[in-house]
């Protein structure tokens, strides 16, 4: 069976960490055999307590450096990077293959000048990096077209996958047992995410002000600045029917609970969040840029709304009132990701990928010695 020695540098978890726990525990039925390398570092031991928990084996490490050596003896590599110049540091050391999988939201589709700067930053950095990886795999059609755009060695995408057991629509009485125990009286928006530029959550709280008869929950650190910046605005525009959560573990419950899910992202690769909600059975109002029009056909399994404030309370308002269409929306929503997007349909497709580049390697073996990867120096 090949082995597949899966790296990332993240200094805490985050989508593609939950990827990798999502993922990787169903690929010995695919036919691969998975180890993960994370760095050393309290926010991670929770998630390396899960790996192993999921029998998959855990190498901590405390130098990027340490590596190549670490990983030399798999059949292939497979690297996500936080650090903007990881790639560029570490890919050309690693031996082939060497392999990328990235989430990365790769456009901001803000107002062009800061989607142009923001572009040009990731080919500088990251993309640039990249051009050492034997392949790319991405988790969206819309950003392997992207990567392919950028000339760089995009290989293709394998979808995004949530539990489907885990996230889950609520029976009727687990469902009003919910809503009694976090206090959801009327139609409930839940808005899920950070407090960052990109996920747009300040349209979101403006479009509480425009729909003052449904209640907003909001989940998500709020250590920002504009975090901070969402509690004062709540105060100073008396938003009764607006409430912060701050970071939650218990989004299962909180899906079930709600009447439908608020995302006026401005940045995706193929959100997680939208997936987890669909799953459950909510109906999806998010913004109809390219990563999040894949996921959610509009007016079938949700809404695709421009993110103008009162254009998402527009929205919200008319599947208040309507809501066997709501029910109906939510229904084809959970279709959908039954249809495509379980951990085990990513399984199958990444372990499609690994397995032909590990053939080529073993053919390219034949008619040439392999040459020894390059030591590693610190810059």
């Amino acid at each position: 069976m090949p082995t597949a020695a899966f790296l990332t540098d993240a200094p805490r978890v985050a989508g593609s960490e939950v990827w990798l726990l999502s993922v990787l525990p169903h690929l010995p039925e695919q036919g691969i055999d998975p180890a993960v390398f994370l760095p050393v570092g309290a926010a991670l031991d929770p998630l390396a307590e899960r790996l192993t928990a999921a029998s998959l084996p855990v190498t901590r490490f405390k130098r990027l450096s340490d590596l190549p050596a670490l990983t030399r003896d798999f059949d292939v590599r497979v690297m996500h990077a936080w650090g903007l110049l990881t790639y560029l540091r570490l890919l050309s050391h690693l031996a082939q293959p060497r392999w990328v999988v990235i989430h990365d939201q790769l456009e901001f589709f803000y107002p062009l000048g800061l989607r142009a700067f923001y572009r040009l930053g990731f080919r500088l950095t990251k993309g640039w990096g990249m051009k050492k990886a034997s392949g790319v795999l991405t988790v969206s059609e819309w950003a392997d077209g992207w990567l392919r755009r950028t000339k760089l060695p995009a290989s293709g995408f394998v979808k995004n996958g949530v539990d489907v057991d885990r996230f889950r629509p609520a029976t009727e009485p687990e469902r009003a047992a919910l809503r009694a125990e976090f206090g959801f009286t009327r139609f409930t928006v839940l808005v899920p995410g950070r407090f960052v530029v990109e996920k747009n959550q300040w349209a979101a709280l403006r479009s509480a002000r425009h729909a003052r008869d449904l209640d907003f929950v909001f989940v998500g650190d709020m250590d920002s600045a504009l975090g901070k910046l969402a509690v004062q605005f709540k105060r100073l525009a008396r938003l009764g029917n607006v409430r912060f959560l701050g970071r939650r573990h218990d989004m299962p419950a909180l899906y079930r609970a709600a009447d439908a899910l608020l995302q006026p992202t401005l940045a995706e690769n193929q959100s997680l969040v939208t997936l987890e909600a669909m799953a459950s059975g909510l109906p999806i109002i998010t913004t109809p840029i390219p990563a999040q029009a894949e996921l959610v056909e509009d007016g079938v399994s949700g809404l695709l709304v421009s993110p103008a404030p009162h254009l998402l309370a527009l929205a919200l308002r008319r599947l208040s009132v309507n809501p066997e269409r709501a029910r109906q929306m939510g229904e084809a929503a959970r279709a959908r990701v039954l249809a495509a997007h379980t951990p085990q349909h990513t399984a199958a497709g990444l372990a499609q990928f690994l397995q032909s580049a590990t053939r080529l390697l073993s053919q390219q073996a034949i008619n040439h010695k392999p040459s020894r990867p390059k030591e590693f120096h610190h810059a």
